[in-house]
């Protein structure tokens, strides 16, 4: 298992939804000929699991398989109100298998738009990548890079990368988000001298735009 991401889609009071009207997206490596096994063990887990209420759906896809149509199926679910219709058609279009499970199934959207999403490489917060979650407090970028799944390190504002050696404080945890197909680490400058550090993680301001 490489990660899950999380997908933040369009925030609007006629789409019914649990919390955040947002999606996971899990990515796995693992031969094509156990994707029938893939597909119940994540259908056991997201009927046991899913909250009380919640549309679930489930969608599951070859990398190679996922096009341009459903990257630009991930965009728009950000931006409009979208159908169930628009995304089984796709998905039927496209050889996809896509799922309602839970509620009145309109988790299909979410489901497809999270795959689109991810494939794109340009959406998402790291939900989870080994060691992730598990790292705390301050740390080297050096450490960030070699243990907690971060790909990169970068300025939130001028995009510059950080230097390996410099101490930032990632508490509660280090939520990189998903730039050119990278985990990047986005941070800000210490805001006092007197800190043991040199970076602290960007605001949720500016995280919100993944």
């Amino acid at each position: 298992m490489h990660e899950i991401t999380r997908h933040q889609l369009l925030f609007d009071r006629r789409i019914p939804y649990t919390s955040h009207n947002s999606s996971l997206c899990l990515r796995v490596e693992m031969p094509s000929k156990n994707t029938p096994a893939l597909a119940e063990l994540c259908r056991t887990y997201l009927l046991e699991h899913s909250a009380d209420g919640s549309d679930a759906g489930l969608c599951i896809a070859l990398w190679s398989a996922v096009s341009s149509a459903a990257e630009d199926f991930g965009s728009k679910a950000k931006r409009d109100i979208l159908t169930q219709k628009e995304a089984r058609d796709l998905a039927g279009r496209e050889a996809l298998l896509l799922e309602g499970l839970t509620g009145d199934h309109g988790g299909v959207i979410g489901a497809l738009a999270a795959v689109g999403l991810r494939k794109s490489g340009r959406d998402g917060r790291i939900a989870w990548r080994p060691g992730l979650r598990e790292t705390r407090g301050i740390v080297t970028g050096t450490y960030l890079l070699t243990h907690s799944g971060v790909d990169a390190i970068r300025h939130a504002h001028s995009g510059e990368p950080v230097d390996a050696t410099d101490r930032i404080d990632v508490r509660p945890w280090p939520r990189s988000v998903m730039i050119d197909g990278q985990a990047v680490l986005l941070v800000e400058p210490s805001g006092s001298p007197y800190d043991h550090f040199d970076w602290q993680l960007a605001s949720k301001d500016i995280l919100r735009q993944f």
